[in-house]
């Protein structure tokens, strides 16, 4: 039987399995190691160099994302350098763009002025669109890091709005890379990658056009892997923060896949959908439907009550009344002509358990099998 393989992490002697990495070692342990770029299920690059830790006899601070764990390697997560080494990346982070939440400054003038100058730029009077849900302001509030003592780096690039799902800010985007991987990776849609170089990367598609104009099928798994707020769902954006929200999970009812997926909840309307992390069949990923296709729930041109046509026009009715006026149709029609002459047309948009009772009700009672559904979004 082969020996145990033995890591120590802040002290505490660890076991782990041949090909893992300190990040996954840590993580399978509950020791915390802060990551921007990392992503599951993807290649990791280290290229945020936010997860670096200190290894005994190591000549530099190494990325937890992307060394393999060894035989008695001591490791330090927290230690004064690792620290330092953070503080610094985030300070340069926090000091590019347009990165305006509560922990970037203080009350003083080149504060405000910046801050007007973000609101300008977002045509919004709020902070950041994604203030709450930020991991980048989550590790400036752990860290307590501002960017005031570094040198400003103005946005280059304006904010793509033109989409008619996602909103791209480039004065946000920290460059980690995670919607690449996302794209690339996960769901293989090769849409987006780095271009250009140096203090001008930008993720780019094929020729550098909006993502209307380019192969992307708006899934989503971008918007959901950004860690700030360079991607946010344009339906979504300045419409609820994650404290007014309440997550309610269900089953997408697009099609017989059955992923399974979060509605963001607010005041009884639904203000946006994500995917349900590590849990089958989907494991977060979702569609276009699935992730975007949401507005008819409060749409005010649904219907909430049947209607029937009375002398040339549609009148509201009771639902006894509908129903007997339906059933006494379909069964004259198909006295008349056959069941072969009736066909019924279901919807993507009820649940699975209503389009199997619908299928039914036409295969044992209207004793037809011509049925369909629509699945437009």
């Amino acid at each position: 039987m082969p020996s145990e393989h033995k890591i120590t992490i802040n002290g505490n002697p660890l076991t782990f399995e041949s090909g893992e990495t300190i990040l996954e070692v840590a993580r399978r342990h509950s020791i915390d190691i802060p990551t921007l770029c990392f992503l599951k299920g993807a290649t990791p690059t280290g290229a945020c160099r936010m997860c670096v830790v200190e290894v005994a006899g190591a000549d530099r601070l190494l990325p937890a994302c992307a060394t393999q764990a060894v035989d008695d390697m001591v490791v330090q997560t927290e230690s004064p350098q690792v620290v330092e080494a953070r503080r610094v990346i985030l300070q340069l982070l926090m000091a590019s763009g347009n990165h305006n939440c509560a922990i970037r400054g203080g009350d003083s003038a080149s504060w405000t002025e910046f801050q007007l100058q973000v609101q300008q730029a977002d045509g919004a009077e709020e902070l950041c669109p994604v203030w709450g849900d930020c991991r980048l302001q989550d590790l400036a509030y752990r860290y307590q890091v501002t960017g005031q003592d570094m040198p400003h780096t103005e946005a280059r690039y304006p904010m793509e709005t033109v989409n008619p799902f996602i909103v791209r800010d480039f004065s946000r985007c920290i460059n980690c890379g995670r919607c690449v991987q996302a794209c690339n990776e996960i769901q293989v849609n090769n849409a987006i990658d780095f271009g250009y170089r140096s203090a001008d990367s930008k993720i780019v598609t094929p020729g550098d056009r909006p993502l209307r104009d380019s192969d992307c099928v708006f899934c989503g798994e971008c918007v959901q892997a950004c860690p700030v707020g360079a991607l946010v769902e344009k339906d979504a954006r300045y419409v609820a923060r994650p404290w007014e929200e309440k997550k309610v999970r269900t089953t997408c009812t697009y099609c017989g896949v059955g992923c399974q997926l979060y509605l963001h909840v607010m005041d009884d309307k639904v203000v946006r959908v994500t995917g349900v992390p590590d849990t089958p069949p989907n494991y977060g990923r979702l569609c276009v439907k699935g992730r975007f296709g949401y507005s008819f729930i409060n749409s005010e041109e649904r219907l909430t009550k049947p209607l029937v046509r009375k002398n040339g026009e549609l009148q509201e009715a009771g639902w006894d009344e509908a129903l007997d006026l339906v059933a006494q149709k379909l069964g004259s029609i198909k006295d008349a002509h056959g069941p072969d002459s009736i066909g019924v047309l279901s919807s993507a948009r009820v649940s699975n358990e209503e389009n199997y009772v619908i299928q039914k009700f036409a295969r044992a009672v209207l004793k037809t099998n011509s049925v369909d559904h629509c699945a437009r979004l």
